[in-house]
């Protein structure tokens, strides 16, 4: 079976169930000047922002700016891996925190993120943190949970517990959207691919990205 046959597969599968998460993203109904255009690359994909794939190489780069507490990200999250692992070492697929003010769980959710990126288990945690969403998302004080992910995911807890309290750790979550806000990013999930917006209104929107990306 062809890569493309399969990504149809795929994308017949959770078509209606990513276009109904993204309806939770919010966009302000004005875009700003600039927005849905074209950003450097290289601004976008910094060389310690967490990666979902080993890429080095790849031409091509894509790049999502999500917040942990989005059900559209957390919607997305299952299918961005099957991607990655469809396209291989021919696109690295980048993330970049990007928390709305609506979601208060959504910055501490990217400070455990990060925190397990120090240690080399982004990926782990990523993928717990959209698991567990329902689990967190409404908590007073999700942190324990947090922890908790952490313990089991096998880190070091010193370095987390170290990491987390550290204010350069929350810093590096807010830059990121600080670079999200600079390239236009208005919601989540937004994404680009080698440094252009792209509308995503479904999965093939995506894949017909990294298509004419890849082939150019």
């Amino acid at each position: 079976m062809t890569r493309n046959v399969k990504i149809s597969l795929l994308v017949v599968g959770a078509f209606a169930l990513v276009v109904a998460g993204l309806l939770f993203a919010t966009r302000p109904a004005e875009p700003p000047s600039g927005a849905g255009g074209t950003a450097s690359a290289d601004a976008l994909a910094p060389a310690d922002a967490p990666r979902l794939n080993d890429a080095p190489g790849a031409s091509v780069t894509l790049v999502e700016f999500l917040d942990f507490q989005c059900p559209g990200c957390g919607q997305l999250q299952p299918i961005m891996g099957q991607i990655a692992q469809q396209y291989g070492d021919r696109v690295q697929f980048v993330i970049r925190d990007f928390p709305l003010p609506m979601h208060r769980n959504a910055e501490p959710a990217a400070v455990a993120a990060e925190a397990a990126h120090q240690q080399g288990r982004f990926v782990p945690m990523y993928e717990r943190l959209f698991g567990a969403q329902h689990e967190w998302a409404e908590q007073a004080d999700p942190a324990p949970l947090f922890r908790g992910y952490a313990e089991q995911l096998g880190l070091d807890m010193a370095a987390y517990d170290a990491a987390v309290a550290d204010p350069a750790t929350l810093e590096r979550v807010r830059a990121d959207r600080a670079a999200g806000e600079a390239a236009g990013v208005q919601g989540t999930p937004t994404i680009f691919v080698n440094g252009e917006q792209v509308e995503v209104s479904s999965v093939k929107d995506i894949t017909d990205a990294l298509d004419a990306a890849v082939n150019r």
